[in-house]
């Protein structure tokens, strides 16, 4: 195979944070030196045997998400000191709108008086976690923030912000934070590294321009108090378009967390009906919806299970089970996609499969380097970043200095190690994502649909390497025939993929309509897979560009993200912000609140040349007016925001020598001995190993 070198020069480009020197070595020599556990949303690793029956159906309550502890290799374990992640709020069904619906005073006494014996240690706590001066001064400044507002005066300035002063304990912030929140649903919390500062939260002053103080305040208790099997109502109403822009105001500022809908009230004038707004929090898609009778009668078997896999593709492998279980690949779902050439451990749910049929074909799928446990029964299927992380064990083999540099090699190591632990690394996505050594990568597929370019996408997944082998030959065929029945009868039974693309086209015919079609023989998942590929790849080179302009400082214009805890990409408009200009003067944010927006129809720009690097990107690429929505494949892209930086967790590594007997000429023997580096960490999810690797060795690979 030809060296790939645009994807070379690709991520030769990429930048460094840190600036120590690095070294030499080798990694990924064989699958074993390179295990990859899934880290679920408990913190456990899934290579671990549940103590359960594997027929138990299981509903794993939430509990801490601490990152799996795991015996160390060795000499020297390193450490830090861990963020809380964020709370996920319980997700809930609509009750009956017109027996439940409260007036504002009916609602301000439930509050007042119905206020949980939770609550009310919240808010109690600020008596016992902040000094009586602080708390007067805290006091004081929410007065002056209502007397502002009642003025009518503007607010604006750095004066109109409190700090509470720096709070060591993560647990004393974090019941600080819902605390003040509770109690002045007009303030809002921002976390700075410890400190808490407190600042008007604008969102209600807005909403109280449409609603009743009166509703704005409880309203805003409720978003922050996300209580389960709870609901809010807006007082009736029956201005049609003042519930318009109420509406509009609700899900355009918190409409990933919430959606609302309008209901007649109960026992109104038929002629002239009053109508309600209620909110509930917003459902995910992993979560069940309420079913009928009839629904639950047929309700559809899930089995859950871990999968052990070695040097094996994550569709291929997927592809086997599927024709040995005599089901379809969207039949499975998984919480991340998991390296190649490596042994990988993960969660995985089939469903329309029992525990019984998956036990039955263990010993045929060990025959491809697989193999299945803690196989049971599940109430649903899982989704993408359902995960808290992944450990990863990794061998580096012959260890050597960079050239010109004479060091010693192991405080080369210990360096490089100690000074990513402490400074991090720049969080790209890394070359798995898009396709190492293919003459076609993942972005390109996912820039010809985002174009609705189905023909074109089709032909790039269907581009041949530069290998004569069965499915490569299979496919230089349907380049130079377009041919896919042909096709079929040359590619390899296992390629599942490929023959669902094909027999699809065989069904639909070549034109853009039968392309169409071919792209949903794919779950819906590897739809996505080849859009956000190309958002990865925009993402990439928008970070080397902001690093490469503006470095480590926070400049005006930069996102930052304002919520401590936020530990996934997953967080909303609402906790990402604008920096000002007397922000970056005061030096206010560090560099590792930077986010960068991952593209799609649902994100905000930095207002700074990365937000018109951004504009040109796409324009070069001809995604000038893309909305990031394919209607013809069903695929909505909403975009997220990725941190610049991150860091591992639970760092421990060990050096060994290694010694190698090589035969010279005249039969001579040379005993040498090599060092290699054994080195665990835990990372976040959708963070790279090999990008981590990258920045403690300054070696591309």
């Amino acid at each position: 195979m030809e060296e790939d070198t645009d994807f070379r020069i690709r991520f030769s480009s990429l930048c460094f944070i840190t600036d120590h020197v690095g070294f030499h070595g080798t990694i990924k020599s064989s699958p074993s030196d390179f295990v990859v556990i899934e880290i679920d949303e408990q913190g456990q690793l899934v290579n671990k045997t549940i103590d359960e029956p594997i027929y138990k159906s299981s509903k794993v309550l939430p509990e801490p998400n601490n990152f799996a502890k795991k015996t160390k290799l060795g000499i020297q374990n390193l450490s830090f000191e861990e963020g809380i992640n964020e709370e996920v709020s319980t997700l809930v069904q609509y009750s009956d709108v017109g027996q439940n619906h409260q007036s504002g005073s009916e609602k301000e006494d439930s509050i007042n008086d119905g206020t949980s014996k939770e609550e009310r240690e919240k808010i109690h706590a600020l008596g016992s976690l902040l000094d009586k001066k602080t708390n007067e001064l805290l006091n004081q400044f929410a007065y002056d923030i209502k007397e502002k507002w009642n003025s009518k005066s503007e607010l604006s300035g750095p004066s109109l912000e409190f700090s509470l002063g720096r709070i060591l304990d993560k647990n004393q912030r974090a019941i600080l934070h819902s605390a003040i929140r509770q109690k002045f649903p007009f303030l809002i919390t921002v976390g700075r590294n410890t400190e808490i500062v407190v600042k008007p939260n604008l969102e209600y002053k807005e909403l109280c321009h449409l609603v009743s103080e009166e509703e704005a305040f409880d309203f805003f208790k409720y978003l922050d108090a996300k209580k389960e099997n709870s609901k809010f109502t807006f007082k009736p109403d029956t201005n049609k378009d003042h519930r318009k822009a109420v509406h509009h105001f609700v899900n355009k500022r918190f409409g990933n967390l919430v959606e609302t809908k309008s209901f007649p009230e109960a026992n109104c004038n038929a002629g002239n009906p009053n109508i309600v707004i209620t909110v509930r929090f917003r459902e995910k898609a992993h979560k069940h919806r309420k079913r009928s009778v009839e629904c639950q009668e047929k309700k559809v078997v899930y089995t859950a299970f871990t999968l052990r896999k070695e040097n094996l593709e994550m569709f291929e492998a997927v592809g086997f089970l599927a024709v040995k279980l005599g089901v379809i690949p969207s039949d499975f779902s998984y919480a991340g996609l998991k390296d190649k050439k490596a042994i990988t451990y993960q969660t995985m749910v089939v469903r329309k499969v029992t525990a019984e049929r998956l036990q039955n074909i263990e010993k045929e799928i060990e025959k491809k380097r697989m193999s299945v446990f803690n196989i049971r029964s599940v109430d649903d299927s899982l989704r993408l970043g359902q995960l808290k992380g992944n450990h990863f064990d990794i061998v580096i083999r012959n260890l050597k200095n960079h050239i010109n540099d004479s060091s010693n090699l192991r405080e080369r190591i210990l360096e490089a190690i100690e000074s990513v632990k402490h400074k991090g690394f720049v969080n790209y996505y890394g070359p798995q994502r898009f396709g190492l050594g293919r003459r076609v990568h993942t972005d390109q597929i996912g820039l010809a649909l985002l174009k609705s370019e189905m023909v074109k996408a089709v032909k790039l997944f269907l581009t041949p390497e530069d290998l004569d082998d069965p499915v490569n030959r299979a496919k230089k065929y349907f380049l130079q025939t377009e041919d896919p029945k042909g096709t079929l009868s040359l590619m390899p039974e296992f390629k599942v993929r490929e023959r669902a693309l094909l027999e699809s086209l065989h069904r639909f015919g070549m034109t853009e309509e039968g392309c169409i079609q071919a792209w949903f023989s794919f779950p819906y998942s590897m739809r996505i897979f080849y859009i956000h590929a190309y958002s990865s790849k925009i993402w990439n080179e928008a970070a080397s560009y902001r690093l490469a302009t503006y470095g480590s400082r926070v400049m005006e214009g930069d996102l930052v993200c304002l919520d401590e805890n936020g530990d996934d990409e997953h967080f909303s408009n609402s906790k990402v912000h604008l920096v000002t200009e007397e922000e970056e003067l005061a030096n206010t944010y560090a560099i590792h609140q930077v986010v960068l927006p991952v593209l799609g129809y649902n994100i905000q720009y930095p207002k700074n040349k990365v937000g018109l690097w951004y504009q040109e990107v796409l324009s070069r690429d001809g995604l000038q007016t893309c909305r990031f929505k394919v209607p013809t494949l069903k695929l909505n892209v909403p975009g997220c925001y990725r941190k610049i930086l991150k860091q591992p967790h639970n760092i421990s590594y060990q050096l060994r020598e290694e010694h190698n007997t090589d035969v010279k000429e005249e039969g001579s023997q040379v005993n040498e001995a090599t060092l290699s580096l054994l080195i665990s960490f835990d990372l976040d999810a959708s963070c790279y190993a090999t990008v981590c690797l990258r920045e403690i060795m300054k070696h591309n690979f």
